[in-house]
């Protein structure tokens, strides 16, 4: 015999927790603590009671209970007790109940405030969960009456064929059935997911992003959830995503560690990416080099138009890095600049040196940021080359970064 459900065809959780369960005579032999089901991504049925018994916490088999609705009230009857192996199972109040989830199209954190379960003659299932304020409200019993005070107040469903577990421990749970949805939303809102969760559960949505998807993710992180997920990753998980990251922030990252654990992440990464990490670290906080990035594009002065084209094809560069190219001599000397205009309405023999900018504006790594402040600002640039004492090209400072410093304010620029 299943259990079934009589007079109504579906019910909240919030509404049989903490009911009494009778048998077949009407005595109470306890109350349901929760119910339990086999997860799985379509409407999963309930297998087992959770039940307080005098003589203890008893799970039982859900095929022997009925449930009817009596004056308003849910009432449950288990014919026989039958105890229920609970391998496997997945129970409604403590794994899903109040955990946070994703919603993907909200693409914020929500809480699940209640379930909603449905019965057919093959059982009951779960149907869907309850992020709304009714939901909440239901829970403590004032859903009705508030309801007719302000009936715009309504529940919000997401089915359950769109909820997973996302942790093997069940402490959380996720809109979607894998983590596709998740990987394929913009960085900076699985950012605002994962700064809202707990640090357990963020670095499980990270474990399941590739190198560079995790990077752009790290990147818009604030500063102190930065540090926390570089240094609860394991050390060569973290090296490796680090070496996808602009070479500047991640020194900013390093900077925020221990001594130890910097070089420990330093000495797991490529060769040349640690060293660019190394020599930006040098650098004190109120000089040029210590906001430039050594992500750029440049060519040599006797590159013809056509052989920039084809390589920039080739190598495909980040769009802030395409706000100027950089033209530099054999010795890797700064000597122009060129926009994608210019290169564009160039005939394609025609070099670089023909074309470039000769009369540039153009920063030293040890030059103090103020003076680059003025000089974003006095030329109305949206990004700066950074040279050193011979003149070779070493970087350059986006205005994207300085701004995004001065909102952080980790540095006080006068």
């Amino acid at each position: 015999m299943e259990g079934k459900f009589q007079e109504a065809n579906s019910f909240y959780l919030s509404r049989v927790l903490g009911n009494k369960i009778y048998d077949s005579e009407n005595n109470v032999i306890g109350s349901l603590k929760d119910l339990g089901i086999i997860n799985q991504l379509k409407n999963p049925k309930v297998e087992a009671v959770k039940v307080k018994m005098h003589e203890g916490i008893k799970f039982l088999n859900w095929d022997n209970f009925i449930v009817t609705k009596q004056k308003g009230q849910y009432v449950l009857t288990c014919n026989k007790i039958e105890e229920k192996s609970i391998d496997d199972i997945m129970f409604l109040a403590k794994h899903v109940l109040d955990k946070q989830i994703v919603d993907i199209n909200g693409r914020k954190v929500v809480r699940v405030n209640d379930i909603r379960l449905s019965a057919v003659n093959s059982g009951i299932y779960v149907i869907a969960v309850d992020i709304g304020w009714e939901g909440l409200l239901r829970r403590i019993g004032i859903a009705k009456p508030i309801r007719k005070i302000n009936p715009n107040i309504t529940n919000s469903m997401i089915l359950w064929g769109d909820v997973a577990s996302l942790l093997n421990g069940n402490d959380s749970i996720q809109l979607n059935k894998t983590y596709h949805r998740l990987s394929v939303m913009h960085p900076s809102d699985l950012a605002d997911i994962i700064e809202d969760f707990d640090t357990k559960t963020g670095l499980s949505i990270l474990e399941n992003l590739d190198n560079a998807k995790a990077a752009d993710v790290i990147e818009e992180l604030e500063d102190d959830a930065q540090v926390t997920v570089i240094e609860n990753l394991s050390t060569d998980r973290a090296a490796d995503i680090l070496e996808e990251m602009p070479a500047d922030e991640v020194a900013d990252i390093l900077d925020s560690l221990s001594e130890d654990k910097a070089e420990e992440l330093l000495s797991n990464m490529e060769k040349e990416a640690s060293e660019e990490v190394r020599d930006l670290m040098e650098y004190e906080d109120d000089v040029v080099g210590s906001l430039m990035s050594t992500d750029f594009v440049a060519f040599n002065n006797n590159f013809t138009v056509d052989q920039t084209i084809n390589s920039l094809r080739n190598t495909k560069p980040e769009e802030d890095q395409m706000y100027y190219i950089y033209v530099v001599n054999n010795k890797n000397q700064l000597i122009g600049t060129i926009s994608l205009r210019d290169i564009v309405v160039s005939q394609p023999n025609s070099t670089l040196e023909s074309i470039m900018n000769k009369n540039f504006i153009y920063m030293k790594d040890m030059d103090d940021i103020n003076d680059l402040i003025k000089n974003i600002s006095k030329y109305n640039l949206v990004a700066i080359p950074v040279v050193d004492e011979k003149m070779e090209l070493i970087g350059n400072v986006v205005i994207n970064d300085i701004i995004y410093e001065l909102l952080k304010s980790k540095r006080r620029i006068g």
